[in-house]
């Protein structure tokens, strides 16, 4: 047997090592040992908000440590979503994104200031829905048919809204109009809110919102829905058709989703992805889901959210070239 003589840098070396792996171990192991910021990119009251805030409540009692959520609304989810981007891969900071902030804004923003792909983590999908089209009662629209017939009446005498250019109401409406022809100017609103306040008064008479903002409001007559995006009906508002079942044959799906910085320690990304999905699969989470007109949550992997995140990119891609749509 040969024995290696034990030199004051072997041993040095190793005892630095070891010190690096327990700093390494502790450092997750205790994870979370204090509280985590969840950052929302929109204002307070707003979808992203609502979920946000329900999925806060509900990983504070499963990790037994607080989380706040921190809105930081403004540029189609830019600010808030390069805030976590450059924040400290701890686990300490994390993303509720809408898919147009992960899956649009790069494709058709002319400068962001990050890269989505190399600067954030996927953790966990939150939900899967369309967005509404709607309009004022004041129009007379019933469905997309009878927006489409008064546009082609009527070309550039209409305008429409979203809640900023490059979200994904501004680009289902840009596909629309490629797909039947249609002359008609955006306005982007500072988000949601805005949107809906203006939709309300007929300042303006038609756009697209999130999923769960105008739902009272469509109940009480206020305002008239045309129709939604996505594989299917909303579950607070089962009457109204999807425009696939109208003839718009897009039918794919927004989501909102859990994501870290990158080089945030995989077991972190597990643990949090582990409990999110035990959270959605909750009765009461679900129910609170459908009464913001959110389906049933998807569960999925990291590895299976990481999937989808990827082919959302390349179909929002190609939908933003047929629509020849990029904001400067």
């Amino acid at each position: 047997m040969i024995h290696t003589p034990l030199t004051r840098r072997t041993l040095l070396a190793g005892t630095a090592a070891f010190a690096l792996q327990a700093h390494a171990s502790s450092s997750t192991g205790n994870w979370p040992a204090r509280t985590i910021r969840l950052v929302v990119p929109g204002p307070a009251g707003s979808g992203m908000d609502i979920f946000g805030r329900l999925l806060a409540v509900n990983l504070q009692e499963a990790l037994r440590q607080t989380v706040v959520v921190d809105n930081k609304p403004g540029a189609n989810s830019l600010i808030g979503t390069d805030n976590v981007a450059k924040a400290q891969a701890d686990g300490y900071t994390l993303l509720l994104s809408p898919s147009s902030a992960i899956a649009i804004n790069p494709v058709i923003q002319a400068k962001i200031p990050y890269d989505t792909e190399k600067d954030l983590l996927p953790v966990a999908q939150v939900g899967s829905a369309g967005v509404l089209l709607v309009a004022h009662p004041s129009t007379g629209f019933k469905n997309l048919g009878d927006l489409v017939r008064h546009v082609k009446a009527n070309p550039n005498k209409l305008v429409y809204g979203s809640w900023g250019s490059g979200s994904t109401g501004h680009l289902a409406m840009e596909g629309i109009k490629a797909h039947y022809g249609l002359q008609m100017e955006h306005v982007p609103f500072k988000g949601v809110a805005p949107l809906v306040t203006d939709l309300l008064g007929n300042n303006i008479s038609v756009g697209f919102t999130d999923i769960a903002s105008p739902v009272p409001h469509i109940r009480a007559g206020k305002l008239s829905a045309l129709g939604c995006t996505g594989s299917a009906r909303g579950p607070a508002l089962p009457e109204v058709t999807t425009l696939y079942e109208q003839g718009f044959r897009f039918d794919m799906n927004g989501w909102y989703g859990v994501f870290a910085p990158a080089g945030t320690p995989p077991e972190v990304v597990q643990r949090l992805n582990q409990e999110i999905n035990r959270i959605l699969a909750t009765d009461d989470v679900i129910q609170k889901f459908a009464l913001q007109n959110m389906a049933k949550p998807p569960i999925k992997s990291v590895e299976q959210f990481a999937t989808t995140v990827k082919q959302d990119v390349a179909v929002w891609q190609n939908l933003a070239k047929v629509a020849k749509l990029r904001v400067d």
